[in-house]
């Protein structure tokens, strides 16, 4: 038999195995994505579920107990003006509580006096930080800048008439991490009215008002 006159046969198959091949390379592509995909879908809306309930931020509570007075002195000069000389210190303790299942990181914040509006007296909070589900004491004492209310006229008559109104505001700002990369800004505020007798050097008719802003 001539090998080189009889006709060549070709294999179909060994042409369009080679042509397949790149067809189910792809597909397995495809469905390599398609369960990727749907692992970071699943993983998204996992994160979004916690945040919404169990990581969901809650509003830091703030305390206030009854204001004390450290210490109290004044006197009255009706020659000059009506001048009121007044030195008190105001002991403001009260306690944060953070209800959330992450720590609460706040700010350098501050508690103030107003008298009638006017800042009369203001001490820093240094920043820190408060565990979950904990509850935070804070002690504070404001002192009155006497200067604030040296020819205030209505500083003199209220001493005059035996009662100082004041008011004392405390703000905490922060953040709560969710998931260790969500931050959510906190701010709460605490403000308190009462009234100093300068007879019997005691604090009354303290009412206090709180707020918390998300």
């Amino acid at each position: 038999m001539d090998l080189e006159s009889s006709p060549l046969k070709v294999n179909e198959k060994s042409v369009d195995g080679p042509c397949s091949s790149p067809k189910r390379m792809s597909r397995r592509r495809k469905i390599c994505l398609l369960v990727t995909f749907g692992v970071i879908l699943a993983v998204v809306l996992l994160i979004v579920i916690l945040a919404l309930t169990v990581f969901k931020p809650k509003d830091p509570v703030i305390t206030v107990n009854p204001v004390s007075l450290e210490n109290l002195d004044f006197s009255l000069d009706a020659l000059n003006g009506r001048r009121v000389y007044l030195n008190v210190t105001v002991d403001v303790s009260l306690s944060v509580k953070n209800p959330n299942k992450v720590g609460f990181n706040y700010r350098n914040s501050s508690a103030s006096l107003k008298y009638m509006g006017e800042l009369v007296g203001e001490v820093p909070i240094p920043a820190g930080k408060i565990s979950a589900d904990k509850t935070k004491p804070m002690n504070v004492s404001v002192t009155v800048l006497a200067d604030r209310l040296l020819t205030n006229s209505n500083a003199y008559s209220d001493v005059l008439s035996g009662t100082l109104p004041l008011s004392a505001s405390t703000r905490i700002s922060g953040k709560v991490r969710i998931l260790n990369f969500i931050k959510i800004g906190v701010v709460a505020y605490a403000t308190c009215d009462f009234t100093i007798n300068v007879m019997t050097i005691t604090v009354a008719d303290q009412t206090c008002d709180y707020k918390t802003k998300l």
